[in-house]
């Protein structure tokens, strides 16, 4: 059992859970019509119930929830809903930054002050399914708002979602998606050559650079080591595999674990060999 607080609109009110005394927001189709202050009800099966006890990257939920619209809190949800039908369950906590974002996106395009992101094709290369469920964020703003949002807003949206999924923060995720960027780039330069983007291996390395990286941030150990066997095998991979693992390290300010140069080693002789993996 639920008491209403406030009546944000038709589809959004501010409670309190009765046994508990928890505040949290409903959201739901007509959960909010012709309701009142104080007055009672039971959470519909249909409808979203976000609690508000924990702070955000963006600040206090209830802070949140007062600066932006109730529109931005509902096309947060909606974005939300759609990765929920490609991932299955997520934390749903993200809303409230997520809404934070796309008011901010709204007023920027609007000021004509849209921001670039250099990452938005890593992003979409690196977190793909969360892009393609980001993407429904365009119609709604444009009936919603009448405003376009562009590739580079839908990349940001996207980290948001990944964040609904995996226990990694948006700046953490777009930290990785950088430091998969400049290790790419790198490899690149000591090979004398682009590598195939269309590759497999192209695909695996971007990959094993992502989960090296987030290894790295929750502190987590390969339990092999390949190094041995590459630094023999292949020393031009294995050097340049040095190479990039100090520039991640650098970048994440910590210092990699051997055992990942020769992991990441056998990933770049991949792509220099020019292996296509069909």
């Amino acid at each position: 059992m639920y008491r209403i607080t406030k009546v944000l609109n038709h589809n959004t009110i501010l409670a309190v859970r009765v046994e508990d005394n928890q505040e949290c927001m409903i959201m739901g189709k007509g959960v909010g019509f012709g309701k009142k202050i104080s007055e009672r009800i039971e959470v519909r099966e249909e409808d979203t119930v976000y609690f508000l006890k924990e702070p955000t990257e963006r600040g206090n939920a209830r802070d949140i929830i007062k600066s932006v619209s109730p529109d931005c809190l509902e096309i947060a949800n909606e974005v939300l809903n759609e990765a929920e039908k490609i991932f299955g369950k997520i934390d749903r906590s993200i809303l409230f930054p997520m809404a934070d974002h796309i008011a901010y996106a709204v007023k920027r395009i609007r000021s004509h002050e849209q921001i670039s992101n250099p990452l938005t094709e890593d992003i979409r290369a690196l977190f793909h399914m969360e892009y393609k469920a980001a993407q429904c964020v365009a119609p709604i703003l444009k009936k919603q708002f009448q405003v376009e949002v562009d590739e580079d807003e839908i990349g940001y949206i996207a980290l948001h979602v990944h964040s609904a999924i995996e226990d990694e923060k948006v700046s953490q995720a777009m930290q990785i998606a950088l430091v998969v960027r400049e290790c790419v780039s790198l490899v690149e330069e000591e090979m004398g050559r682009k590598i195939n983007v269309m590759s497999l291996s192209y695909n695996r390395l971007m990959n094993h650079v992502r989960y090296m990286a987030a290894r790295v941030l929750k502190k987590e150990s390969l339990k092999l080591s390949m190094n041995d066997y590459m630094k023999v095998k292949f020393p031009e991979s294995y050097k340049i595999a040095e190479k990039v693992c100090e520039q991640t390290g650098n970048r994440l300010k910590c210092t990699l674990e051997e055992a990942e140069i020769g992991y990441l080693a056998m990933h770049i002789e991949r792509v220099t060999s020019g292996e296509l993996d069909a």
